[in-house]
């Protein structure tokens, strides 16, 4: 049994060859650290993608299909281009990029088409 130092507090601890931690109050820190460093990870970028997904509904509304609009319509409101939550390429090689039930293609350096994928 080799002497090695604890993940969290550094202490020399011994026991078997695969143990990191001294303790089980050690263990719970750690991974308790861990969730919370995730967690905040998490929401943040869920603010993100639940932004990008209220200015999609804003511009379609209830009941429209699909919808054209300019870029720097979308570039206004504080659209984030590089979060979504998915993509699917088409048969053509057209790639959809989705926030949810939303998707929207790049027509052209201009034109930004928007699906309602409900």
């Amino acid at each position: 049994m080799n002497s090695r130092k604890c993940k969290v507090c550094e202490k020399p601890f011994t026991g078997r060859s695969d143990k990191i931690f001294c303790s089980v109050k050690c263990k719970s820190k750690y991974h308790i650290l861990l969730r919370n460093k995730t967690a905040k990870a998490a929401l943040d970028v869920n603010k993100i993608l639940a932004r990008n997904r209220s200015i999609l509904y804003e511009i379609m509304g209830d009941n429209a299909v699909q919808k054209k609009i300019k870029r720097i319509e979308l570039e206004k409101k504080k659209f984030n281009f590089k979060y979504h939550t998915h993509y699917n390429t088409n048969k053509n090689g057209k790639t959809y990029f989705f926030c949810y039930d939303y998707a929207w293609m790049g027509f052209s350096d201009d034109d930004i088409l928007i699906v309602n994928r409900k």
